[in-house]
């Protein structure tokens, strides 16, 4: 399946660089993909579109603030640091560098007043590199003094890239485990209002964790879509949300993935497992393009992605590739915001 059936032209004024203030005023497209339907209202209308006995499915991960800037040492020239996670080897971190060009294995790269540093072992492919740690504090405490939230690049700022608001709101209100270089974006929309009316009507919620990396929003560089290399992530599905969503498929009631992170690790684990979503931690290493049967997700909250990307090709899986990107074209006519701190959808 040619890539190119994934693509399409997005207004550049329509790429959302802050995020709406409250979180649920964002805009929310109600899709019925049976009926063939589209509605347009507001996030913090979900709640009427869910009913009695259907389980929402969240990830509590949380975004750590694993952009660093260094000075290169020789040469002094600025570096981008984006740590990615710790790999099993003791103070050895995965990381994209920015220019990755201008670095040569052995360079050290320095933190502002900080003793200590960063060593380049070596560079992969697009730019992953590994470093080794040399500081007296753990890498974590130097992330919480010198790091900044990693925004994705399509957010264009003036300096700083960072703003106060993002700490708090490049996070879910229910995120609880740091890992993640990225936001499950679906979930920004979520308020404790939201949360309190889904329980009121008697919507179960249940969550696990999976850390989201740069595998998520890699571009297509293939020119087939199954060509493509998508990376596995690690996920933790803990056991009562599996019991849940296996007391929920028992009783026909419908398992909403808030998130493409989530449908990813559920959709892995029922692969793994001959249809069952199983506990413990393991890899969600799915690539999930069509044709594709899910065997354990319903329903699917999600934001509106980026041209010839996995998480649309995902999204077009579930929902059918012509209508989705039908689905795009009215949220573009609509002015739907687009991207991590853009409008939602619920497809159904």
């Amino acid at each position: 399946m040619k890539a190119d059936l994934f693509d399409y032209f997005l207004p550049p004024g329509l790429i959302a660089q802050h995020p709406v203030d409250p979180r649920d005023s964002s805009r929310l497209m109600v899709v019925r993909r049976r009926e063939g339907a589209i509605g347009h209202h507001r996030f913090r209308d979900l709640p009427d579109f869910l009913g009695p006995g259907d389980l929402l499915v969240l990830n509590e991960t949380r975004v750590i603030p694993a952009r660093l800037h260094a000075r290169r040492q020789p040469g002094g020239g600025w570096i981008e640091i984006l740590l990615i996670a710790e790999t099993e080897e003791k103070n050895s971190w995965k990381a994209l560098l920015r220019p990755v060009r201008r670095v040569r294995t052995g360079n050290r790269l320095l933190l502002p007043d900080t003793p200590g540093w960063f060593e380049l072992r070596s560079k992969g492919e697009y730019g992953l590199c590994l470093l080794e740690a040399h500081f007296s504090e753990p890498v974590s405490v130097l992330m919480a003094q010198h790091g900044e939230t990693p925004l994705p690049p399509y957010i264009k700022r003036l300096q700083p890239e960072e703003e106060p608001e993002d700490r708090e709101r490049y996070q879910t209100v229910y995120a609880r485990h740091p890992g993640s270089i990225a936001a499950p974006t679906a979930g920004l929309h979520f308020t404790p209002e939201v949360l309190e009316r889904l329980a009121r009507k008697q919507v179960e919620t249940c969550c696990l964790t999976l850390h989201v990396g740069p595998a998520t929003f890699q571009p297509l560089r293939a020119g087939e879509v199954e060509q493509h290399l998508l990376p596995p992530e690690k996920v933790h599905i803990p056991d009562a949300a599996a019991r849940a969503i296996r007391q929920a498929r028992q009783e026909g009631r419908r398992v909403i993935a808030v998130g493409t992170t989530t449908t990813r690790a559920l959709e892995s684990s029922a692969a793994r497992h001959d249809g069952e979503v199983t506990a413990g931690d393991a890899w969600a290493d799915l690539y999930i393009h069509p044709p594709y049967r899910f065997r354990v997700v319903d329903g699917l909250v999600t934001n509106f992605h980026l041209p010839r990307s996995s998480l649309l090709i995902l999204v077009c899986s579930f929902g059918g590739r012509e209508f989705i990107l039908e689905c795009y074209r009215q949220a573009m006519q609509s002015g739907y915001r687009f991207y991590s701190y853009g409008d939602g959808m619920v497809i159904l």
